[in-house]
């Protein structure tokens, strides 16, 4: 495993008026406040933007993401007594502390530390480690909670970093990006793996296609001329804390299976979208005139499909659900499989434009459109938006932006908009206007919030010593 491959351990910025050195020295003094030591080691992990590809990961496809330079930030010092020890410099998160051997991880209602055990747990579990040392951690996000710019799997990521520097062990970046999208299911969450890959394989200055089975990454230089703007709903969306994500999980996976039983292939075997097209040897348009052909419109009752698969509910639980959609009784396939099949490849044609075309108007509308038809698919086929994101991608188009659509699981969070960037400032204005000035209330949650800013390319997740 060559150096390169592993996340790096870095030296902190010299410069005390360094923005990130601020945060370091602000974390060093609340491990003084709460610990009466200063932190061993910092480890950094960024949260993430998804351009295009929404929902899609957990169904096979690739995703063409860009880390963020908002980040989940902790301080670590390793502990010679068995114990976890867990502050956050935000006081409106509790102190938690437990021994490293005993511990819940609490799906049903999670908080921040549930999280970080997640990444702790991952890492144990995985390198065998029969006596974890204690750690006594600090941390500090600036990634807005459920937000859809995934702090969540940023936390996790963050945490399994800093449990593996800890203990002296080392794995390959990609080797961590998958032990992190298995560890956060411990939270209930079955995600498909696109937070975690890009929170480690990221690289300044360029977003990232991502694929999987086997996950690998390549570079995507994005065109001059233009900027991607995030905005926030200031609507909550934690996926963790409801079934609307497991659900489309489950949808996708029956979808799957049904076709695959038309087919009278064994469909038992059959658990993502791409593995039924790689059987089938088709291409994108193809699966999805044969979604139209073989699923009907509306909605599947669990009834129904226990018919068509000949299986009884709880042999179908056993096959095909998860532990919190159990209760679902109707599922809408066809529209869930047509959303993958079309949002894939609108993947594939957003690298190429961003790949092969000129950084032109044309180059840049045309990415845009993609984005907007992203959007239209999230919120009539996929069902993951809401009025308000509905309403935010509307003031973002209308304030000038080449294309705007929800980024995240969705149900609230945030968009992503692309924006000529000459017009930047009178962007921000114009949807400062559009949107939030339109509401008392909700412009003064956006005084309150980071809720609207530009962002680049960041560097994916590292160790950090003074």
């Amino acid at each position: 495993m060559a150096d390169t491959d592993i996340p790096e351990v870095r030296k902190l910025p010299e410069n005390k008026e360094n923005s990130f050195r601020k945060r370091c020295d602000d974390i060093q003094c609340a491990f003084f406040s709460h610990f009466s030591k200063a932190p061993d080691f910092f480890a950094r992990a960024p949260g993430r933007v998804n351009l295009i590809g929404e929902h899609i990961d957990y169904c096979g496809y690739g995703v063409l993401p860009m880390a963020i330079e908002q980040d989940i930030l902790v301080g670590v010092s390793i502990s010679d007594k068995p114990n976890l020890h867990l502050r956050n410099t935000d006081e409106s998160f509790s102190a938690f502390s437990c021994p490293v051997d005993d511990y819940t991880i609490d799906k049903s209602k999670p908080e921040w530390q549930h999280y970080f055990l997640c990444g702790f747990r991952g890492i144990v579990e995985h390198m065998k480690i029969s006596s974890p040392c204690g750690m006594k951690v600090v941390l500090d996000g600036t990634i807005p909670p459920s937000s859809g710019l995934s702090s969540s799997s940023a936390l996790v990521c963050c945490a399994a970093l800093a449990t593996l520097h800890a203990n002296k062990l080392t794995l390959s970046k990609t080797e961590l990006a998958e032990v992190c999208a298995k560890c956060e299911r411990y939270i209930g969450t079955e995600g498909g793996g696109m937070d975690q890959s890009i929170s480690f394989l990221a690289k300044a200055g360029t977003a990232k296609y991502i694929k999987f089975n086997p996950l690998r990454a390549v570079d995507v230089t994005l065109p001059d001329g233009a900027v991607f703007v995030i905005a926030s709903s200031l609507v909550e969306a934690n996926k963790a804390a409801t079934a609307h994500f497991n659900t489309r999980v489950v949808e996708c996976r029956l979808a799957t299976q049904v076709m695959a039983h038309v087919k009278l292939l064994p469909w038992r075997e059959f658990r993502t979208l791409r593995q039924l097209q790689q059987r089938l040897n088709a291409t994108l348009p193809d699966m999805v005139a044969l979604t139209v052909e073989w699923l009907h419109e509306g909605s599947y009752t669990k009834q129904e499909i226990c018919k068509l698969l000949e299986v009884t509910a709880e042999e179908l639980n056993e096959a095909s659900m998860s532990p919190n959609t159990l209760h679902v009784q109707e599922f809408k396939l066809r529209d869930r499989a047509m959303h993958v099949y079309e949002e894939a490849d609108r993947v594939h044609r957003f690298k190429e434009i961003a790949e092969t075309g000129a950084s032109t108007g044309t180059t840049l509308k045309d990415l845009g459109s993609l984005m907007i038809e992203s959007h239209a698919s999230c919120r009539e086929l996929y069902e993951c938006s809401c009025q308000a994101l509905d309403n935010l991608v509307q003031a973002c188009i209308g304030a000038g932006a080449y294309g705007s659509r929800l980024t995240g699981a969705g149900w609230g969070g945030c968009t992503v908009s692309l924006v000529p960037e000459a017009n930047l400032k009178s962007f921000l204005s114009k949807v400062q206007e559009l949107y939030y000035g339109q509401d008392l209330t909700l412009f003064a949650k956006f005084e309150a919030a980071h809720a609207l800013f530009p962002t680049k390319p960041s560097a994916g997740a590292a160790i950090y010593t003074y």
